[in-house]
């Protein structure tokens, strides 16, 4: 048997070991548990693997890279290639996007939700805001409107929030606060034992988080129809790792984004609101429901005030936040 290896076969093991060297590895900062506010992320992964033979991967990790409140800054330095934050987390770092978390925007569904996220995403101000911290805005978590969890007194009015403690970011913290709450921000992970020690009486989040970060273990009442509005909680790459793709990669990744939302929403709706309403009776939790006149009066107390304060506070940043409301409000009238 020839010892020495032939001129073919050589050429073969180059080929070889030029391919492994080409496969791509990203690594994705999440948080918590897998749960639905993650699934269009696992999906992706699934798909660009997939559509690549392997040779693009996606090692997701829940809270080993990163806090939540730092993926941004992680994805900055290129500590990981792609992560999912949320607005409210820093709105001075991401402004552009917070026009997403304005309360009572009036937006009634997932699919909504999803349709103006990626136009907000698409909109040059908002790209040029996110690529400061070197971030490519991807494709956002649709969520449906958020209602409070909480435990003690039970509110029958919009009156009775006055001096409710309550963890709510963004543009729900500002409403609860126009009518007398007091709103905090705090990781979703710290929630459960602030309520259980005191330190909050209820949390404003989507059912799904509820259920995954405990409140709903503890909490007595529930707000079924206050609908303040929601957070807006993208996935964003980092541009170098994105430039970097070749353009098989890049192809893959990008024409999976719409098939992983898909997947979320239909997750969502099937697998998480089917389990909500059943819990919410099995644990005996009271539904809370407001009139139309409290509801309207809620609105009328929070929704203008802080689309005004919005606007005005981010002209004076140099962003074109009228623009981006009348965006966002138009497609909403229009029903898009």
């Amino acid at each position: 048997m020839n010892k020495f290896l032939t001129r073919g076969a050589i050429a073969a093991l180059a080929v070889a070991f030029a391919s492994e060297g080409m496969a791509t590895e990203w690594n994705v900062s999440l948080w918590g548990k897998r749960r639905a506010f993650t699934e269009h992320v696992e999906k992706l992964a699934e798909l660009v693997s997939e559509k690549t033979g392997g040779e693009f991967t996606m090692n997701i990790s829940y809270g080993g890279l990163s806090k939540n409140t730092e993926n941004l800054d992680g994805i900055e330095i290129g500590a990981f290639e792609m992560a999912q934050f949320c607005a409210g987390y820093h709105p001075d770092k991401n402004p552009s996007i917070t026009v997403m978390e304005l309360p009572f925007l009036g937006i009634s569904s997932l699919e909504q939700e999803r349709d103006i996220s990626m136009a907000v995403y698409e909109h040059p101000a908002v790209a040029a805001d996110l690529a400061r911290w070197n971030a490519k805005l991807l494709m956002p978590s649709p969520l449906p409107q958020y209602n409070l969890a909480g435990v003690g007194d039970v509110p029958s009015s919009i009156a009775d929030f006055d001096g409710l403690t309550v963890r709510a970011t963004g543009g729900i913290g500002a409403a609860l606060a126009a009518v007398g709450a007091v709103p905090t921000s705090m990781s979703a992970t710290e929630v459960r034992q602030a309520m259980d020690s005191g330190v909050i009486r209820a949390a404003s989040f989507a059912p799904h988080a509820h259920m995954s970060f405990g409140t709903i273990e503890n909490a007595t009442w529930w707000t079924s129809n206050l609908n303040p509005g929601a957070v807006n909680c993208p996935v964003i790459v980092n541009i170098d790792a994105y430039e970097a793709l070749t353009d098989d990669e890049r192809a893959a990744l990008d024409g999976s984004v719409e098939e992983a939302l898909d997947y979320y929403i239909e997750y969502y709706e099937n697998e998480t609101m089917a389990k909500w309403w059943p819990l919410l009776e099995e644990k005996g939790i009271e539904q809370v429901s407001f009139s139309d006149d409290e509801i309207a009066a809620f609105r009328e107390a929070a929704a203008g005030p802080a689309a005004d304060a919005w606007i005005e506070e981010n002209n004076a940043r140099g962003l074109p936040a009228q623009e981006l409301y009348d965006l966002v409000s138009g497609m909403v009238a229009e029903g898009q």
